[in-house]
């Protein structure tokens, strides 16, 4: 018989009940911590080495943390600290410096002279154990303060603390894209100008990034349209060199202009020498990876990830690859790896996350020293910037950090830039990089094109056969009446550039096409679009049969003097009826025009642009083409019909 409990003992009954059922919850709420690798909040964090592919944010390495980045609680700011003074004297010397960590089994990481700071820690001697901040997570102590649901209902009544907010996710304010300011090069009148000077361009990037708006419904601003981006996303079949002794070759086509036949189209195509991914050099690549809060997002860092893998599997055993990131400080993720090391090169890209804010200046600095570091003679040595460009703390000055670039090219080290994203992407900053580092610049929307630029055109991306190729035309004033070039508005050179040596322009990646239209107005067509001079000397110039005379200088990698093309355009090289690959030129560069306004193409629209390109019969492999015609469609229902402007731009 059990004995009757009098209401006096109810409050100590309580307090059993209440006791165990703390006891209870403490203990799941230990086990549930233990299971996603935290530790009870008395326990040293200092002894927890994160596990191997665990997905850690990186916003600096060692004690490096971004200044935008709080301790989630008292406990953790106070662990630095006493983290510190658990250590030598000589390794706490080391706190606050971004550090050269050498993983375990990894090439020895050599000290840099030109940046004495950047040196590694008995602590950082494995990638495994690297101590990272600055990831956009929930903080571990909202773990341990949730009331799991079985203790709750175990004990009616109790109240356990309510869990804090999370961390408020990256907030991406309103449109901040940046893109570089342009006009459409005007019609000139031979007569006055005869000579027509520019760099060339290999960057691809404005092409893909229109693509993007366009598939996400967006109408692409009138400056995110580069025509000769446009034109050399597109493979013509160029003829090619038949050994490297003459890096590229050089043609010309002449034929009538599908949108007007008083006018004429001449297209220059230069094709570089195809060198097999088996007889590359030996490649040093630094990986800058901006890891910052910005890049948090499905198309960015995730994109990124995957994309630089897929250049990863491509590597030899002499390759070299460092892994560099960025975001409120600059950190090493892996110092110069062999390139058959996959796992650990994969890993380290696993690794990553976003979070803090954008120093691009700290990561370029870090990641040039890494190339220097790992400097091989004679071979390909590059650094690849992957970013949406929104640099916002540090070096943030566009000229400046131009002129760091230009600097650091002379080294003998390029810089390919690779955009990613929307909402904040600096397409103007990224392709300035880009050509003051004697790269290129590409955008990346979508992992068929990451695959496009990183594995089946690695060696045009990652491997230099010439540099500063400039081009200039002079035209024949007795054939030609007026041209207007299409595009590489801002590649123009002066006419004493093109044979000074020392200035800089593009360069060409082996196996690259690199393709240039201009239009033309033949002398006596009544498509003329200047108006006519009073006093316009109208005697014939000499040259008979030449409509213009091609010239283009380039230097060998390693060399300092250009040598020197020339390649004159007879008139009686016309055809009748343009190539395929003119057609498919031509659709592409009306497309820009309709695109920014459509001005030049006396009245092309959507339906004629998409027919032209339809119409052709040459395969199409990579189905290019028929995406193309797809986005001529895209075009037309987003932005409807075009009215073409009535004013041309005319030469001052």
């Amino acid at each position: 018989m059990h004995a009757r409990t009098s209401p006096a003992a109810s409050p100590r009954l309580i307090r059993n009940h209440l006791g165990a059922a703390l006891a209870a919850a403490l203990a799941l709420s230990l086990a549930a911590c233990q299971a996603t690798g935290d530790v009870a909040p008395s326990q040293s964090r200092a002894t927890q080495a994160p596990a191997k592919n665990q997905a850690v944010g990186i916003d600096a390495i060692a004690d490096v943390r971004s200044r935008n980045d709080a301790p989630a609680d008292a406990a953790a700011a106070a662990e630095p600290a006493a983290k510190a003074e658990a250590r030598p004297e000589a390794e706490r010397t080391n706190l606050g410096a971004t550090t050269l960590a050498k993983p375990a089994g990894s090439v020895e990481a050599k000290s840099v002279a030109s940046a004495p700071a950047y040196y590694a820690t008995p602590r950082e001697q494995s990638l495994d154990r690297v101590e990272v901040t600055g990831s956009r997570i929930a903080p571990t102590y909202a773990k341990r303060m949730a009331m799991p649901a079985a203790v709750a209902a175990a004990a009616p009544g109790f109240l356990a603390p309510p869990p804090p907010p999370p961390a408020p996710p990256y907030s991406q304010p309103a449109n901040t894209e940046k893109y570089a300011q342009r006009e459409d090069n005007p019609v000139q009148r031979t007569r006055e100008q005869p000579l027509s000077t520019f760099s060339i361009d290999v960057d691809t990037g404005s092409y893909t990034n229109v693509r993007r708006m366009l598939n996400d419904g967006l109408r692409p601003p009138a400056d995110a349209v580069r025509a000769e981006e446009f034109i050399n996303y597109f493979d013509y079949g160029h003829a090619a060199p038949t050994s490297l002794a003459t890096p590229f070759k050089v043609s010309t086509e002449l034929a009538p202009a599908p949108w007007n036949a008083q006018r004429q189209l001449l297209m220059i195509g230069i094709k570089g020498y195809e060198v097999p991914k088996k007889n590359l050099p030996p490649a040093n690549l630094v990986f800058l990876i901006d890891t910052s809060g910005s890049m948090n997002s499905p198309d960015k860092l995730p994109l990124l990830k995957s994309a630089f893998s897929m250049l990863a599997k491509q590597l030899r055993p002499q390759d070299r690859i460092s892994i560099v990131v960025y975001a409120g400080s600059a950190g090493l993720v892996l110092p110069p790896t062999p390139g058959d090391r996959q796992e650990e090169i994969l890993a380290a890209l696993d690794r990553l996350q976003a979070g803090g804010s954008t120093n691009g200046g700290d990561g370029i600095r870090l990641a040039y020293a890494m190339a220097r570091q790992a400097y091989v003679k004679n071979g390909v040595n590059r650094v690849i910037l992957a970013t949406d460009g929104d640099f916002n703390v540090g070096t943030v000055d566009n000229n400046a950090l131009e002129t760091m670039v230009a600097d650091q090219r002379k080294s003998g080290v390029a810089l390919t830039t690779l955009g990613f994203g929307s909402g904040n992407y600096n397409d103007e900053l990224s392709e300035k990089l880009a050509d003051v580092g004697d790269g290129n610049h590409a955008y990346i929307d979508t992992l068929q094109e990451a695959r496009k630029v990183l594995v089946e055109e690695m060696g045009s991306t990652l491997m230099t056969i010439a540099r500063d190729v400039k081009i200039q035309i002079e035209f024949n004033p007795a054939q030609v009446a007026e041209y207007r070039l299409i595009g590489y508005e801002n590649r123009l050179l002066k006419r004493e550039d093109f044979a000074n040596d020392k200035v800089d322009a593009g360069d060409i990646g082996a196996g690259h096409e690199v393709t240039a239209l201009y239009e033309l107005t033949p002398v006596g067509s009544s498509a003329t679009r200047l108006p006519a001079l009073r006093y316009a000397n109208e005697a014939t110039s000499g040259g008979g049969n030449e409509i213009a005379n091609l010239k283009l200088r380039y230097k060998r990698p390693g060399e300092d003097r250009s040598v020197l093309i020339e390649t004159p355009v007879q008139r009686s090289s016309l055809r009748v009826v343009a190539s395929e690959p003119m057609r498919m030129a031509a659709s592409v560069a009306a497309f820009a025009d309709a695109l920014r306004g459509a001005s030049q193409y006396d009245g092309w629209g959507w339906e004629q642009i998409a027919a032209n390109a339809r119409g052709l019969k040459q395969a199409d492999p990579t189905g290019q083409r028929a995406e193309f015609v797809r986005l001529v469609e895209r075009a037309k229902a987003q932005i409807g019909e075009l009215k073409p402007s009535s004013g041309v731009a005319i030469s001052e």
